[in-house]
């Protein structure tokens, strides 16, 4: 089943500290049982964590991070005739930032010990220099377009 019509986009309001909509919306991704004060005092302290290592500014940092983790293309399961073809597509800007959180926040929680500032700060420094889990499935993303090319006459 599908909808008759896609729900209108909210507007996310920006966050108090930057004034940015996409640190905002990074908040609420981050954000558990409804606990946005402790979300963005984490994502304020890694902030500075990565102010202090890195000696630039976050935002620049972050938006790096996200430059590095956005994929360009992916595969979307396609079926024909009865086969499930994998079939690369490009990403859109939204998607795009939707999947970076996405893999940013994952890897961050998988990694081992420490605060969960710290361990953002970590992954967020590595991602913006072009290392990390995140950018590894990025990596993968691409591999897999890549190896189904093939399939790329299957449009959705």
């Amino acid at each position: 089943m599908s909808r008759r019509n896609r729900p209108e986009k909210r507007i996310i309001e920006p966050d108090v500290r930057y004034r940015d909509s996409k640190v905002q919306s990074f908040i609420n991704r981050i954000m558990k049982d409804g606990k946005k004060s402790t979300a963005a005092a984490q994502v304020y302290a890694a902030f500075d964590i990565m102010e202090k290592k890195a000696g630039k500014p976050a935002l620049e940092l972050f938006y790096q991070a996200l430059k590095e983790v956005s994929p360009a293309m992916e595969v979307r399961p396609r079926r024909v005739g009865g086969a499930t073809y994998q079939v690369p597509m490009e990403v859109d800007a939204e998607r795009q930032f939707a999947l970076a959180t996405r893999w940013l926040i994952a890897s961050t929680r998988g990694r081992a010990g420490k605060s969960l500032a710290e361990k953002l700060a970590a992954e967020l420094l590595e991602a913006a220099s072009g290392q990390g889990a995140s950018v590894r499935k990025r990596e993968e993303t691409h591999k897999m377009a890549e190896a189904n090319r093939a399939f790329a006459h299957y449009r959705v």
